[in-house]
């Protein structure tokens, strides 16, 4: 996927300033994808440019004029097209799986507080996603009946929530393997 395909998603959501765009980043798409601010505005510059994306200056008191942002046409018919292109499995890196199996050859101990600092990290995470779920679609403001868009936002969430509950488990197993061998070993 490409950092357009995801601010189209976003646009399309709701249309909005690059500055508004980047805080949704920040707050929510940005956990399944990341993008710099800067790179926000550079790639929106170059989607206005492509035809994807139209923009309208809007006049703020005191400040520069900022640009709304709204999917055009042509963005609208990227995204459809993309959409109907195949999803390759991704493959998995991930450097602490490599870490926790190299700890074998060294000092186990020292790789128990990155993997508590990555728990903790993880754990803060699910406490965001829980509350955005509150929120957003269980609480007792959420809307009543979602939408289709809602509703595919609060699977997509869901998902997020399965997967750092599933971290979280698997950080557990890790720590717990790891002081066994610690006491049994020393190290």
């Amino acid at each position: 996927m490409a950092l357009e395909h995801a601010i189209l998603v976003s646009l399309l959501e709701k249309p909005g300033s690059g500055y508004e765009l980047a805080r949704r980043f920040d707050r929510s798409i940005g956990y399944f994808w990341t993008a710099t601010h800067q790179q926000i505005y550079r790639v929106l510059k170059r989607m206005e440019g492509d035809g994807w994306v139209a923009a309208r200056e809007v006049p703020q008191q005191g400040k520069p004029d900022k640009k709304h942002y709204a999917v055009a046409p042509a963005g609208h018919a990227v995204l459809d097209a993309w959409l109907h292109e195949p999803i390759e499995p991704e493959s998995v890196r991930h450097d602490l799986a490599v870490k926790i199996r190299g700890a074998a050859f060294g000092d186990p101990s020292a790789l128990m507080r990155q993997v508590e600092r990555y728990r903790q990290v993880h754990s803060e995470r699910l406490a965001h996603y829980l509350a955005g779920e509150l929120r957003d679609f269980t609480g007792p403001d959420a809307p009543a009946e979602p939408d289709g868009m809602g509703e595919l936002q609060h699977v997509v969430l869901r998902g997020g929530i399965a997967y750092e509950r599933m971290t979280l488990a698997w950080l557990d197993d890790v720590l717990a393997t790891l002081h066994r061998i610690h006491a049994r070993t020393g190290h």
